[in-house]
């Protein structure tokens, strides 16, 4: 074995402390000593400076982490990195968590085999098998919890470099996106009310109509309390589902009616809505209207091709939706309704002054 290396003429030993060659096929081996601990390592080269240079990355790496936790198992690291869910959405801990699960049913050996024995070629291989046939957005969330289990180890030193960082995410074909237009939103809402058979018809007309006209989305909706609105100051104070940050948007003058009518008589702690959404009652007045059949996300998309069609100004549209990119997703999931907002405002540079332009004369 490569420990009786020194006196066993299958082993050479090099001029280079801890360097060692095997003379059956010429490969170049490292044997190094470090935090009380014997480290092997096949360099698989047999050229010397080759060798060489591998052997001072291996030291080099060996100083990059934790010789006590060398052995760590890769389903250790997960476990680990499984512990790290707490700030994040029950439905994104429940995916990660699938994603662990399937790891630890389909990875050979994943409660035993050390971390530090993965190459990049084995992660591309599991990945191959099991995401190949899968849509990119299934493939990229895989990856990502792969991703971040390696670089959790990489930072507790349990590994010197992730065999997942050269892994790219897939690009995802752009979705279809259906959006009403202003005038089909607000048939829906009559249709809903008109309803009167139903008794919860008017409350989730009222859900419907809200988020059409507040630009919020379902889950920031139904958790608003009567505290969350203040209608002297104009504004409602909400977070954003999966983020949990805090944001605040104006009462537009378009919702002010509908939010003093559901702040009505209700008391400090209660919920403006008592249902959580309102998608049957939409899908069902699509059906009447005869319509596409629109959801909760496409009314908060209508509010915002609206916004940019009247001209608001995209960092601004941003904050009123929670983001904190200046901007940068609406600008990219809505260039299609940029194009004529664009062509709009190209028309009014001309050699002339437009017609809204009040001149300004010198005063003596």
């Amino acid at each position: 074995m490569l420990s009786d290396m020194i006196s066993n003429d299958v082993w050479t030993k090099s001029k280079t402390a801890c360097l060692y060659r095997y003379n059956p096929n010429g490969q170049y081996f490292a044997r190094v000593r470090f935090g009380g601990k014997l480290h092997r390592k096949k360099l698989g080269t047999d050229d010397y400076q080759l060798a060489r240079r591998k052997l001072a990355d291996f030291r080099r790496d060996l100083g990059r982490t934790d010789g006590r936790a060398s052995n760590t198992s890769f389903g250790t690291a997960l476990d680990k990195y499984a512990r790290t869910f707490g700030g994040l959405s029950p439905s994104s801990q429940k995916d990660k968590r699938a994603v662990i699960g399937k790891l630890k049913a389909t990875w050979f050996g994943i409660d035993t085999l050390p971390l530090r024995t993965i190459k990049p070629s084995d992660v591309s291989a599991w990945l191959s098998r099991h995401c190949g046939n899968k849509g990119a957005s299934y493939h990229n969330s895989v990856l990502t919890v792969i991703r971040d289990a390696f670089d959790l180890a990489v930072k507790d030193r349990i590994i010197a470099d992730s065999p997942a960082a050269h892994l790219k995410y897939r690009r995802r074909a752009a979705p279809i996106r259906l959006t009403p237009t202003f005038d089909q939103f607000k048939q829906i809402v009559a249709n809903v009310r008109a309803q009167t058979q139903n008794r919860e018809a008017e409350q989730s007309a009222d859900f419907i109509d809200f988020i059409g006209l507040a630009g919020l989305g379902q889950a920031e909706a139904r958790a608003l309390t009567r505290a969350d609105v203040d209608l002297d100051a104009g504004r409602i104070i909400t977070y954003r589902h999966k983020t949990r940050q805090g944001f605040v948007i104006p009462v537009f003058p378009q919702v002010r009616a509908l939010v003093e009518k559901l702040c009505s008589g209700k008391a400090h702690h209660e919920r403006l809505f008592k249902h959580d959404d309102a998608a049957k009652a939409l899908s069902n007045a699509c059906k009447r209207l005869g319509l596409p059949p629109f959801t909760h996300r496409a009314l908060r998309r209508m509010f915002i091709v609206r916004a940019i069609e009247r001209g608001v100004d995209v960092k601004v549209i941003a904050e009123w939706q929670g983001h904190r990119d200046g901007g940068k997703l609406i600008l990219n999931t809505y260039s299609h309704v940029r194009r004529p907002h664009s062509e709009r405002m190209a028309a009014l540079m001309t050699d002339g002054e437009p017609e809204n332009v009040i001149p300004i004369t010198a005063q003596a």
